[in-house]
């Protein structure tokens, strides 16, 4: 009976432990941003109609904070504030996402993919490895996807399973990757696209030391999960996910690879590969990027329901099974709504701008290293509080670009000051979504995924800063 049980369970539950220790740690950040309220004194720029604050225009006000019962109520009100739109659309996209992994899992789709690939790639691990990597990090860096290739977690996951890794190494190679390549913009357009707009130079300027910078991430990323899988293969019990994975291996069940039904098999292949399709026009048309997540949820619920119902001889419980699935997932809505949250607080604060403009402050009269550094640091902590890079150019480089310039420091130099700090802290803060999604797929805890990170987190800074005042000290 246990593993009856145990097959029932969706693919992508939240563990219980996980969500809590999340849901306490956003929480604890809340009540700071509440506190920094009523300790910070309100300020406020003046915008442009487009969102671009207007140099020389902030006026400062005075302590006021807000209500605690706002702090407290502020998961709720965020799905009827300014970013509610974006919100709900993310939480669609992860019910949507889940229920449809479900279905596949539950047809026999997930082993008819994995079984294919087992018979292609299983010969050539580090091979495959190497890829997927390039893969995930070149269309975060040249077409801005991250958030949209989440969608192939689940099956990355199982697929670095069938090969004898863990699920840490299938978050590697699609998540981090992913997060890495968009970090590492080679023309990227939510960050190098837009800052260079903003600017007023080429996306085709300064792209060489991108170019450069985006091979040296991808032999850190690459050394970095190869090393760990080479530690899981000579003691499996080392895996930061082992016990999880044991879980998983019986809900996936590996038993007949090899001889999988052909009807599914196509089925299934035919629906990922059109989403591979749409994933790519998505990214090669401007006018439509900025509907990528309604538009994959879209075709996800369509494509993925059609499989399933194509292959399934019982209808009704492809539905029962996308439900429970979609169902799973409610935990990570809830603290995706928390996330958001914090940034509701600080805006009905009024603080943003106040820190904001003490840090930009400080830039006037520094030398080039320190400004940049300074730079670096601003958007550091903006990025604890705004997730969209294209938010946070239009709020802070029409103003830092000018300070910089006047400091003998390039647009080319700001702009790769930014991407170096836009996204690499997606993968250790816990206020973005992503990383909450993610990790709720994997069902893996925050505090192992801090643990498997942290050193390349701390490589990842290291290399940044270099290349940094190497860009300074040449005039880049």
């Amino acid at each position: 009976m246990k593993n009856t049980k145990d097959k029932e369970k969706s693919f992508t539950n939240i563990n219980l432990r996980s969500f809590i220790v999340v849901v306490c740690l956003l929480t604890g950040i809340l009540i700071l941003a509440g506190i920094l309220t009523a300790v910070i004194p309100q300020g406020k720029y003046q915008y442009t109609a487009d969102g671009t604050i207007i140099p020389d225009t902030y006026t400062q006000g005075v302590v006021q904070g807000i209500a605690f019962w706002r702090v407290l109520t502020a998961p709720f009100r965020v799905y009827v504030g300014s970013d509610a739109l974006n919100i709900i659309m993310i939480s669609v996209f992860l019910l949507v996402m889940s229920g449809v992994f479900n279905v596949m899992e539950k047809t026999g789709g997930v082993k008819a993919l994995i079984g294919k690939a087992m018979k292609v790639f299983s010969a050539r691990k580090t091979l495959v490895i190497l890829i997927a990597v390039l893969g995930f990090m070149a269309f975060g860096s040249f077409f801005g996807m991250f958030e949209e290739l989440v969608t192939l977690l689940p099956i990355v996951i199982m697929f670095t399973l069938s090969l004898g890794y863990d699920t840490m190494t299938g978050l590697g190679v699609c998540m981090l990757s992913a997060c890495f390549g968009f970090s590492a913009a080679i023309t990227n357009p939510f960050s190098v696209g837009l800052a260079s707009q903003v600017a007023g130079v080429s996306v085709s300027n300064g792209v060489w030391l991108r170019l450069i910078f985006f091979v040296a991430v991808y032999a850190l990323v690459s050394a970095f999960i190869l090393l760990y899988t080479k530690k899981i293969k000579r003691n499996i019990e080392k895996s930061l996910s082992y016990q999880i994975d044991i879980e998983k291996k019986k809900c996936i069940d590996f038993s007949g690879v090899g001889q999988e039904n052909d009807k599914v098999f196509k089925a299934y292949a035919t629906f990922f590969g059109a989403e591979l399709v749409i994933l790519i026009v998505i990214a090669s048309v401007r006018a439509i990027s900025g509907y990528a997540i309604p538009i994959l949820a879209a075709t996800f619920l369509i494509g993925g329901i059609g499989a399933g119902l194509i292959v399934s001889e019982d209808k009704k419980k492809v539905v029962v099974d996308f439900l429970k699935g979609a169902a799973s997932m409610i935990p990570a809505v809830f603290m995706i709504a928390l996330a958001s949250s914090i940034k509701l607080v600080l805006e009905e604060g009024g603080i943003i701008d106040t820190i904001m403009h003490a840090v930009i402050g400080f830039l006037s009269g520094q030398s080039k290293f320190t400004c940049i550094l300074l730079v670096y640091l601003l958007i550091l902590i903006l990025q604890i509080f705004i997730g969209s890079a294209s938010a946070k150019i239009m709020l802070i480089m029409p103003i830092i670009i000018p300070i910089c310039s006047a400091l003998g420091i390039s647009s080319a130099t700001v702009i790769l000051t930014y991407c170096m700090a836009d996204g690499f802290t997606d993968m250790i803060l816990p206020t973005n979504p992503v990383l909450l999604i993610g990790l709720s797929m994997a069902n893996v805890s925050y505090g192992k995924w801090i643990r498997f990170t942290y050193k390349l987190q701390i490589l990842i800074f290291a290399l940044t800063l270099a290349f940094l005042m190497f860009a300074v000290g040449i005039n880049y």
